[in-house]
């Protein structure tokens, strides 16, 4: 039997619709049961069939992914604050490569006799061996006269050092003196060389005389007067010798004025007190004689160390220096530079060597007042302050003394008048 074609079609047409049908009709009531449906409560799980309860979260676990956002948030956190000083930092350089070079400093020694048997100025060859040490020539030299010499009676006046000065001079660096009114032998008790003695004028005879000389000479050079004046160590101090409050001062310009007097502008004042980091000696802005009378500032100060003859502890410069600089340049004398007159360190302790190199690498940088140095280059009471204490002391110093900042031997034809700081 043969099938009409066109029969067929129709069945099959026929077929389809009516499968068609019952799938729009699944489709549409899919849709209304889920439109019907109860939605999860906040907070349930999803994704469980719809038959099945909703089971809440577990707090364990909501615990756990709040540290673990926690963390994730902390580490962020310090990775901002890391990419913040790495940017601070590249400014601070980039600031710092831009800023001025440190202020040119003097600088030099006092040097004893254990380099030639005799001490400089005298033997200037003293301070060539120094220089052959360091590699660099100086441009301070330190030494030091009393009043008089009481070791016979009557007492002998030292006159004043022309040819050590102009030994110094000569070799291009600048006197620095350190005058005292005492005798030798040097003692606390010094009846003949109280403060008063020198107010009420009992030496303004050889006082003058000094003076002149020093106006004839002609040439500029530092006269540290009565040092270190805020200790109990020397007979010229206050609560010492006899000598009472408010006299320091009164011989101090009692002095200068006779040399003011007599024309001896070449003299250029410098006050120098010891550094007093723990506030246990004499307050100073008592003792400072005035800016009129004062042309810079000092101040001396020693690391002892552990060293067995007088172990006071080891202390860097900044330790021992800081506190006593930003007194005097702040409140006592802001308009001042200073010079550090004396300055050592022991090797009991800790590195000489290290404390000599953070020294000059910090003072350029941290103590813009600073603009003279002078190293105490002495065996002094058993102390240990000469730099060849070791090679490695030794060779700290003669490192750090080639920068730039430290000044060299310049200065044989330095105008006279108050000597100010080099440039």
């Amino acid at each position: 039997m043969t099938v009409d074609p066109r029969s067929r079609l129709v069945g099959l047409l026929a077929t389809l619709t009516v499968f068609l049908a019952g799938v729009t009709g699944a489709s549409a009531t899919g849709r209304t049961e889920r439109a019907t449906r109860v939605e999860p409560r906040a907070g349930a799980r999803i994704g469980l069939a719809d038959h099945h309860e909703v089971a809440p979260i577990n707090p364990c676990l909501v615990r756990l992914t709040r540290r673990r956002h926690e963390r994730a948030a902390h580490w962020r956190s310090r990775r901002v604050r890391r990419l913040q000083r790495c940017r601070r930092d590249r400014k601070r350089v980039a600031t710092d490569s831009n800023s001025p070079p440190p202020s040119p400093i003097y600088w030099g020694a006092w040097i004893g006799e254990q380099l030639t048997g005799t001490q400089a100025p005298w033997d200037m060859s003293a301070v060539s061996k120094f220089e052959e040490m360091m590699g660099k020539p100086l441009s301070l030299v330190n030494f030091s006269s009393p009043f008089a010499d009481c070791s016979s009676s009557p007492c002998s006046f030292y006159d004043f050092p022309k040819g050590a000065m102009e030994n110094i001079r000569e070799h291009g660096a600048i006197p620095f003196f350190s005058w005292a009114s005492d005798s030798t032998p040097t003692s606390l008790n010094e009846p003949d060389f109280q403060l008063s003695d020198v107010i009420n004028g009992t030496y303004d005879s050889y006082i003058r005389s000094f003076a002149e000389a020093a106006r004839e000479w002609g040439h500029p050079f530092f006269l540290r007067f009565n040092w270190e004046m805020n200790g109990n160590w020397f007979p010229w101090s206050e609560g010492v010798n006899g000598n009472r409050p408010g006299e320091y001062v009164a011989a101090w310009r009692h002095v200068h004025d006779i040399f003011t007097a007599v024309g001896a502008t070449n003299t250029t004042w410098v006050w120098c007190p010891n550094v007093d980091p723990g506030n246990k000696l004499q307050g100073l802005a008592s003792l400072y004689p005035g800016d009129s009378y004062v042309d810079w500032t000092g101040l001396d100060g020693y690391n002892w160390g552990t060293n067995p003859t007088s172990p006071k502890g080891w202390m860097s410069f900044n330790q021992l220096y800081s506190s006593t600089y930003r007194w005097i340049t702040e409140a006592i004398a802001p308009s001042k530079s200073m010079v550090v007159g004396e300055v050592g360190s022991t090797e009991y302790g800790g590195s000489k060597a290290t404390w000599i190199r953070e020294m000059l690498s910090t003072v350029p940088v941290n103590y813009p007042k600073i603009r003279g140095l002078l190293w105490f280059e002495k065996y002094d009471n058993s102390m240990d302050w000469p730099i060849e204490s070791s090679s490695s002391a030794t060779s700290a110093f003669a490192a750090g003394i080639q920068n730039s900042a430290y000044t060299t031997n310049a200065y044989a034809n330095l105008n006279a008048g108050p000597i100010q700081p080099p440039s």
